[in-house]
């Protein structure tokens, strides 16, 4: 089989009595490309997207997958430590007036139609700094259920605790599932989601509409549900509690985290044969 398999439940008693452990994944950088949007948002199951504002496809493809039942985010660009060449239009930079920061928001939500929550696309300077992230918080909170996902594309962020301070929904991504986008790469980041997910309840994993992420997904995400893993948009792990993300762990009987199998030799070379074949 295409990817390998995902082993079950190593007591599956306890799995049987306890709430699935969840996943979300963020498909992120939409908007560049057609053909590689629509075929992301083709994937299986309740998978997020979040878009980049002023696209030349943003638009359209937030309307497709409006369509098709899938959450819709503003993947927002903001000035990073080093190449801020690729932020792309609609960005925010330290520079900016209070005025023109939420000025570049506004207009980048409004360029998005049907977008629930935000994450930060780059990032890596103006999320470490208190200031600009108070700014970013007044402005969601100007939009009632807006939620924000750090991407977490610095340690340093305090995106996160600005947001929680703030009393904003939001939550951290987990899992870049191809900072290497070779398969074999991507199916060990994809198994260490699912770790994350088994150990703490829930987890979120965010990817690019890259060919061979989406070959991986397109195998694997069908393989979930028989494994007791449930795929779920990023807003139902936004806002669970984390009394519910606590009855989603193993039980303490459970000898150990489930184990998913899905780095196999024999599904690598699957995968990275069916790679170039989109």
């Amino acid at each position: 089989m295409l990817g390998g398999t995902v082993a079950q439940a190593a007591d599956p008693d306890a799995a049987a009595t306890s709430e699935r452990p969840r996943i979300s994944i963020i498909i992120d950088d939409m908007g560049d490309l057609e053909q590689a949007g629509l075929r992301a948002i083709r994937l299986p199951g309740a998978v997020t997207y979040s878009f980049l504002p002023h696209t030349p496809y943003s638009h359209s493809l937030a309307e497709t997958a409006h369509k098709m039942g899938k959450e819709v985010m503003l993947h927002l660009p903001m000035q990073a430590m080093t190449s801020n060449r690729l932020l792309g239009p609609g960005a925010l930079t330290l520079h900016m007036t209070h005025d023109q920061f939420r000025a570049t928001v506004e207009n980048d939500l409004a360029s998005i139609p049907h977008a629930v929550g935000i994450n930060n696309h780059m990032g890596s300077l103006l999320t470490r700094h208190p200031g600009s992230m108070q700014w970013l918080m007044d402005d969601i909170k100007q939009h009632s259920g807006l939620f924000f996902i750090d991407s977490r594309t610095t340690r340093y962020t305090v995106a996160q605790r600005l947001a929680n301070e703030n009393h904003i929904p939001a939550r951290r991504r987990d899992v870049f599932l191809d900072d290497d986008t070779a398969p074999a790469a991507i199916l060990h980041q994809f198994s260490r989601l699912i770790d994350k997910a088994v150990r703490q309840g829930s987890a979120t994993g965010i990817g690019h509409p890259h060919d061979a992420t989406l070959t991986v997904l397109e195998a694997m995400l069908p393989q979930l549900e028989g494994a007791g893993i449930e795929l779920v948009p990023i807003s139902r792990v936004v806002h669970e509690t984390p009394a519910t993300r606590e009855a989603r762990q193993p039980a303490a009987s459970t000898p150990g985290p489930l184990v998913y199998n899905t780095v196999l030799s024999e599904g690598i070379k699957d995968v990275t044969r069916s790679a170039g074949t989109h």
